[in-house]
């Protein structure tokens, strides 16, 4: 495909779909395998140990933020690689609405622009301001 520098690439609504349809399955892919990885690790290490008091073996460990995820998964800890594969999770349909709003803005189609990033100040509201 030769493009002239003045010439642009217009997405159509099949080209559209088909870009969203691959975030979601990376983003479920990755999750997934994430998850099934930080559990073997986690069942690996902890698949024995006792339940004592209804308390969870290496409850101690917080992984409430992003930078003791991200320590945990560098030390190889299973809990941290699940809850980065939770993140991932999370994050794949705003990285969806994020890929709509830029091909709206692509198309030049401004009402799906301001609709989708309403959309996408709600979601990112809902994960970092509630």
């Amino acid at each position: 495909m030769n493009l002239k520098h003045d010439e642009e690439i217009v997405l159509n609504d099949e080209s559209i779909e088909a870009g969203i349809v691959k975030i979601l399955s990376a983003g479920i892919a990755i999750s997934v395998l994430l998850v099934l990885i930080g559990a073997a690790i986690y069942l690996g290490r902890h698949g024995l140990e006792i339940f004592s008091q209804g308390g969870v073996p290496n409850e101690q460990e917080t992984l409430s933020d992003l930078s003791s995820v991200i320590k945990s998964v560098l030390s190889m800890h299973g809990r941290g690689i699940i809850q980065l594969g939770l993140f991932a999770l999370i994050l794949t349909p705003i990285a969806r609405v994020v890929f709509s709003v830029c091909s709206f803005v692509q198309r030049r189609d401004w009402t799906y622009v301001i609709i989708t990033s309403i959309a996408l100040a709600v979601l990112c509201y809902g994960l970092l301001g509630a």
